[in-house]
């Protein structure tokens, strides 16, 4: 399937902005609260440098990372890395979390509105998405193996034992 074909199909999508923006945090939560400059979250991430530059000035606005300037400056979280959330680098960079055009506040695009039997049931999907994005801190994300996964069930724990 090709990128343009994936796009018309795919209705859930997180933007490339955000995608990247929840590496970048990741990334300066692995950095145990030292400041990172652009330049540096860039090579390690693999992520264009001008890209990185953006995304960091938007998180800052949005109250998810800290900028201090000059020689010894550069980016860390604004807050514990156990009280950002994935909802919130999303959000910051992509505005409300929203499904469907009327599901955002800013759009009236949506010209049945007023008769539409299916909105709110689309209001609680869109809270039920948003709800779980919410719970998800990016100190999870940054784990490469969430200790979640970690644990095997107990009789997979004793089949592999078995073997």
């Amino acid at each position: 399937m090709s990128e343009l074909e994936w796009e018309q199909a795919t209705v859930i999508r997180l933007s490339k902005m955000a995608d990247y923006g929840i590496v970048i945090v990741t990334q300066l939560v692995r950095a145990d609260g030292q400041q990172k400059s652009a330049s540096d979250v860039a090579a390690e991430t693999q992520i264009p440098q001008p890209t990185v530059s953006k995304i960091m000035k938007q998180l800052v606005r949005a109250g998810v990372l800290n900028s201090v300037r000059g020689v010894n400056g550069g980016y860390d979280l604004a807050k514990p890395k156990d009280r950002i959330t994935v909802a919130d680098v999303i959000e910051a960079l992509d505005g409300p979390i929203a499904l469907t055009s009327c599901m955002d506040a800013d759009d009236e695009s949506c010209g049945i509105e007023a008769l539409c039997l299916a909105r709110p049931n689309w209001q609680r999907i869109n809270d039920a998405i948003r709800d779980a994005l919410d719970s998800i801190t990016i100190e999870e994300m940054s784990q490469t193996i969430p200790p979640a996964f970690m644990a095997a069930p107990a009789d997979e724990a004793d089949k592999v034992g078995a073997l």
